[in-house]
């Protein structure tokens, strides 16, 4: 009787994944920039080129008009939240260790900030007018500054508590010296580049590297989650029989 009594209040736990976060993220991003400009090339709001090499057009622009546009608001603004989550998860993961928990503030800070900037700009993208425009603007450096400071502080504080692997870290740091090296390289060129064509064209390809940086990192958060068994834990008590 003592058994079976003590076997109603078992309790089962249910482990939630949640590398499905960043993986809906990298996957929301590249949808939403390949279609919006797929859609506007239809519709004849851009020209048509590869933008990865010749640079005819920028992520935003190819995302400002008609269609594409409200495919792209609708897509970006759920992204947002997502982003949210995602740091503000990887915060507690860093937690979870004494070693590397200590940075979890800044990570949370960081990428909040960030997705915030990214649902401003996403909300205002397509609106005329100076203020929407400086929105715009601002809203997009603000998500890429803050996403790479956060990336920063997770990768050390990661490293630090010997938390990643060596393929995943390597990955994780390229992924971070690349998005350095456009960042370098834009500010270089717009010093050297005096041609306004060219400078443009440069700065939309590099725009669109910087893209391609940022999905790889959160694919790569989505392989650390995955392996780690990272989740959410569950607790599940049977229902209780009087």
């Amino acid at each position: 009787m003592l058994k079976a009594a003590k076997a109603k209040h078992v309790v089962q736990r249910n482990v939630v994944p949640l590398w499905p976060v960043p993986f809906a993220i990298a996957a929301t991003l590249v949808v939403a920039a390949h279609l919006a400009w797929w859609l506007s090339l239809r519709d004849g709001h851009v020209p048509s080129c590869v933008p990865y090499i010749e640079g005819c057009v920028s992520i935003s622009r190819a995302a400002r008009h008609g269609l594409g546009n409200h495919v792209f608001r609708l897509l970006m603004l759920p992204c947002a939240l997502l982003v949210a989550l995602h740091w503000w998860t990887s915060a507690r993961w860093l937690r979870a260790d004494t070693a590397s928990g200590g940075q979890g503030g800044v990570v949370t800070a960081l990428g909040m900030v960030g997705a915030v900037a990214l649902a401003v700009y996403s909300t205002f993208l397509g609106s005329d007018g100076e203020a929407y425009r400086f929105l715009r603007r601002y809203g997009v450096i603000v998500f890429f500054g803050c996403s790479y400071l956060a990336q920063l502080v997770f990768l050390r504080s990661a490293r630090r508590a010997q938390r990643l692997d060596g393929g995943l870290a390597a990955a994780m740091l390229a992924v971070c010296v690349a998005m350095l090296a456009l960042g370098v390289g834009n500010t270089a060129m717009t010093a050297v580049v005096t041609d306004a064509a060219l400078k443009d064209r440069i700065e939309n390809t590099l725009e669109w590297h910087l893209g391609v940086l940022l999905v790889a990192w959160f694919a790569l958060q989505a392989v650390l989650w995955r392996r780690s068994g990272y989740g959410v834990d569950l607790m599940l008590r049977p229902p209780h029989n009087p």
